[in-house]
């Protein structure tokens, strides 16, 4: 059994490699962790229902909703998956996607509720968004 609060690199601080399956690669602990993540109901206005690294949750129009994080990302390049959907309704999942009209940045995510190629989206009542990529 090992218990520990915190594991330092040895040659870089802030860098640790695990050894994958069949020990022939390695994966960098930090790139592959979730740096935020977010899951909240849009319906009757934006309700968290539960989070890590969000400061706020900002409702922006219908369908469409700003993710702010607490500790900013070191560049717009992290990557965001996401999926909604409602239990009230016929249960189809719907996509979520940047907002192609507003900017992203170092410390807001802009996300829109769509069904595929539609041009309106919708207010869902399960939304779960994940970003990953560095942290400031």
């Amino acid at each position: 059994e090992l218990k520990v609060d915190k594991f330092t690199g040895v040659t870089t601080a802030g860098s640790i490699d695990v050894v994958g399956e069949g020990n022939s690669t390695t994966t960098n602990l930090q790139q592959g962790l979730a740096k935020q993540w977010i899951k909240f109901n849009q319906v009757g206005g934006n309700s968290v229902r539960d989070s890590f690294n969000l400061s706020s949750l900002t409702d922006i129009a219908a369908a469409q909703a700003g993710i702010n994080f607490t500790n900013s990302f070191a560049n717009d390049d992290y990557a965001m998956t996401g999926t909604g959907s409602n239990t009230y309704s016929n249960g189809y999942s719907k996509d979520i996607v940047m907002l192609e009209d507003q900017t992203n940045s170092t410390s807001l995510s802009n996300v829109c509720i769509k069904y595929g190629g539609a041009a309106n989206g919708e207010d869902r009542n399960h939304i779960s968004v994940v970003h990953h990529g560095d942290l400031a």
